[in-house]
């Protein structure tokens, strides 16, 4: 897995409308690049749609949001259109970039093991420098603040982050 202050691996990766997207033409923007597993499933769902509806907020904030899935071009378009998503989809087909970010991990699950994707989010920084890191990401937990139980969603705690580290 990749730290702060890493330089962030290049790459290339087609889009959900197959361009290609390179980081090299990104360099001087700020990047939320999230991981994770597989379109159309329940998690990744409410991730893509809670960055879909933040996506102002970053617009503002001069900052790219990049969703990263090992699925191809063809299955990010009707995962966007299924649910009016308006981030870009990268696909990730031969896991080169979940292998180079350190996601593509053994995972555990129901008593099995296999490989896969580790929902995982970095902030790159104009530099193209690692500039925050949030490894086995919750899309949303449950927090308790002052006796009371509130949601705390993923999208919030980059947003919050993205805002201090531009503010230093």
């Amino acid at each position: 897995m990749l730290e702060i202050g890493q330089t962030a691996p290049s790459f290339c990766a087609q889009n959900q409308d197959n361009i290609e997207i390179c980081s090299r033409d990104l360099l001087g923007k700020w990047i939320v690049l999230y991981f994770y597993p597989r379109d159309l499933t329940p998690g990744c769902t409410t991730e893509a749609c809670d960055f879909t509806a933040a996506e102002p907020q970053f617009d503002d904030l001069d900052a790219i949001i990049l969703g990263v899935s090992p699925d191809d071009s063809a299955k990010h378009r009707k995962f966007i259109e299924k649910h009016n998503l308006n981030i870009t989809l990268l696909a990730d087909v031969d896991k080169k970039m979940c292998e180079d970010y350190g996601v593509w991990q053994l995972k555990k699950f129901m008593g099995r093991e296999s490989m896969g994707v580790v929902r995982t989010t970095f902030i790159i920084n104009p530099d193209g420098t690692i500039a925050a890191v949030w490894p086995k990401v919750s899309v949303r937990k449950k927090k308790t603040v002052k006796g009371e139980k509130i949601e705390v969603l993923h999208v919030d705690e980059v947003k919050e982050k993205l805002q201090e580290l531009q503010a230093k």
